[in-house]
């Protein structure tokens, strides 16, 4: 999945890149949903150089919430069971835009503002070593925000200059 024309990098290889110092780096912290259901860990953040700002926070799910998937299906290439995604071992990541949480400094928690535990747990989830592609944030967020659909398709920045991607 990797990218040629790579514009989006995490931020620890990202050596001359640091927080600015009005954000919290959130990486280690816990994310939850409306209800407080744990969803998992920041594991890292994801940046666009040539926007120079975080778009996404890398999560690693909850090992609860990749159980709770009973109707999963791993390791398997074809799709029998209808469901749109199929995962892999390994694939317990998933990207979430940065203007679709609020944080919270003193609690030191993340919380997904709009988007509930069910939508996360069906989510089409990535392998770290692999990293994404654009069709699988067009997944991600039209899984986010299905009734939404607002420049899916380009292939420029232009994808992130939404609401979703604003930070407060």
């Amino acid at each position: 999945m990797e990218n040629k024309d790579k514009n989006l990098y995490r931020l620890d290889e990202l050596s001359d890149y640091k927080i600015a110092s009005n954000y919290s780096d959130v990486r280690g912290w816990k994310i939850v949903d409306a209800d407080n259901h744990t969803i998992g860990k920041i594991d890292n953040l994801w940046v666009n150089k040539d926007m120079q700002r975080v778009v996404y926070l890398d999560v690693k799910l909850d090992k609860g919430l990749i159980e709770d998937n009973r109707n999963e299906v791993r390791d398997v290439i074809a799709n029998d069971n209808g469901k749109e995604f199929i995962y892999k071992e390994g694939d317990s990541h998933i990207i979430i835009p940065i203007g679709s949480v609020n944080i919270n400094k003193d609690t030191k928690i993340v919380m997904a503002n709009s988007i509930g535990y069910d939508t996360f747990r069906n989510t089409s989830r990535y392998n770290r070593q692999e990293n994404f592609d654009r069709d699988y944030e067009r997944r991600v967020m039209k899984s986010y925000y299905p009734e939404n659909d607002p420049n899916y398709d380009s292939n420029d920045d232009t994808f992130y200059k939404r609401r979703e991607f604003d930070n407060h």
